[in-house]
């Protein structure tokens, strides 16, 4: 009997000749390049006129949900790609100037001077850092930051964690809660193989209703738990004093559920402007966080872990005696948000690059990224060259005017600082990551649109 699996083989083969099923995020194939896989730089030899390619094929396979109880239906396994009949196909090697736009572009050394002034100024310290891939979410980013110094990741949401874990980084923290039986069940199933992923819990429902799918899953084990904690956000996290010691002891008391830490998040800090304010802000939420750490180790608990801090606030986070871990993830690109708040510590190392498309007045401009390209929560994006000014004018078309200096025509291309970072990399499919204006590496976002 033909499995759907084998049926669905058959149809590819038969339309675009024989495909790999290896797990590779993206597989380039030219005659004068070798595969650009994982977090190594391939860089171009002589290239080739396009003509004399050789054609090659994408594979982009659904990211499994590492669960076989919890199946949902999916109507194409694959997406199957034969870029032998796309005109467009970037490469490692190529000029950024030919990439179609809106596309999304990394600074190579800009962003490897942000992790080296972050890595720098914080592991000498001795503090974990855990840098939160919502930012990114990409394995590959993950890895290089790792190699760097850092100890695993932080991941927002589970379906996240079951992209990373699938592309083999398992050393996770889920810092949101998980609540539900579908997201239960899938924690679950994730659990089963990936023994190294945390959780955190702020209430004994959410504790107890993951407790109970893990008994009748037939796991032993009992999952690596932090309580969260409200440290002034006011989003999740359970009260301090009283409340956050009986839910200590009620998670402790589960048999599938262990309390290793606890966890403060004080993201209503992150953008505080002046960096005395942010600090003593920030302090006074650490000795919050570090005071509850110790009235539940007095209360019987082995708290081990007590993570906490962003991109406005790990320097101050890690000079807080009991504080172990910080989980800094913007500054890795940065936005204009952050920079207004911070400053220029690290640098805008991710843009937007775009095209003029129309000329609308003798100072005014259209481009072609609007709110598919670009948010707007955080305010509006900036041109990377100065003196234009950036307006909305819909999904697809945003505007840039000016009042003197160089003008822009038809066909120029300008590249975007964004204002929220994460938001605006979960709009794209690729990072294309240059040196010099040459594209050294391309990444896909592999947990773009995981929000379950």
């Amino acid at each position: 009997m033909t499995s759907e699996k084998e049926e669905w083989d058959d149809r590819a083969n038969a339309r675009f000749g024989k495909v790999s099923h290896h797990h590779h995020q993206i597989v380039n194939f030219n005659t004068d390049t070798k595969p650009t896989i994982g977090p190594g730089i391939t860089r171009r030899r002589k290239r080739e006129p396009s003509s004399a390619r050789e054609p090659h094929t994408v594979l982009i396979e659904s990211a499994p949900t590492t669960s076989l109880r919890f199946k949902p239906q999916i109507t194409h396994p694959q997406l199957i790609i034969n870029t032998a009949t796309m005109p467009y196909s970037p490469t490692v090697g190529d000029p950024i100037s030919s990439l179609d736009t809106p596309s999304m572009v990394v600074d190579l050394d800009l962003m490897e001077q942000n992790i080296q002034s972050l890595m720098s100024q914080l592991l000498p310290t001795g503090i974990n850092i855990r840098p939160h891939s919502k930012t990114t979410k990409s394995a590959i980013l993950a890895q290089k930051l790792i190699t760097a110094g850092a100890k695993g990741a932080c991941v927002a949401k589970l379906s996240e964690a079951e992209v990373m874990c699938s592309k083999g980084l398992t050393d996770l923290l889920i810092t949101c809660e998980i609540i539900g039986p579908a997201k239960v069940a899938r924690l679950v199933e994730l659990f089963r193989q990936h023994r190294e992923v945390r959780i955190v819990v702020d209430s004994e429902e959410g504790a107890r209703a993951i407790d109970a799918a893990i008994g009748e899953a037939g796991i032993e084990d009992r999952i690596l738990s932090l309580i969260d904690l409200d440290v002034g956000l006011h989003r999740t996290g359970v009260q301090p004093g009283e409340p956050v010691l009986r839910l200590a002891k009620t998670v402790a008391g589960l048999k599938h559920l262990k309390v290793i830490g606890v966890q403060g998040y004080e993201g209503h800090l992150q953008h505080v402007h002046g960096a005395e304010e942010r600090k003593r802000m920030c302090l006074e939420s650490m000795k919050i966080l570090v005071d509850t750490a110790e009235a539940l180790r007095k209360d019987g608990h082995q708290i081990d872990v007590v993570t906490t801090g962003g991109t406005g606030t790990a320097e101050f986070c890690v000079t807080m005696p009991g504080v172990t871990e910080v989980q800094p993830g913007s500054f890795l690109f940065m936005d204009t948000d952050y920079r207004n708040a911070v400053g220029t510590k690290y640098s805008n190392s991710l843009t937007i690059l775009a095209t003029v498309i129309s000329k609308q007045g003798p100072k005014s401009i259209t481009i072609d990224a609007g709110l598919k390209s670009l948010t707007t929560d955080s305010g509006l994006a900036e041109c990377k060259t100065l003196g234009f000014t950036y307006g909305v004018l819909g999904d697809e078309h945003g505007s840039l005017s000016w009042t003197d200096g160089a003008d822009l025509k038809i066909g120029d291309r300008v590249e975007m600082i964004p204002s929220h970072i994460d938001p605006t990399i979960n709009l794209h499919d690729f990072y294309y990551a240059h040196r010099n204006g040459i594209i050294e590496e391309i990444w896909p976002v592999d947990a773009r649109g995981k929000v379950q």
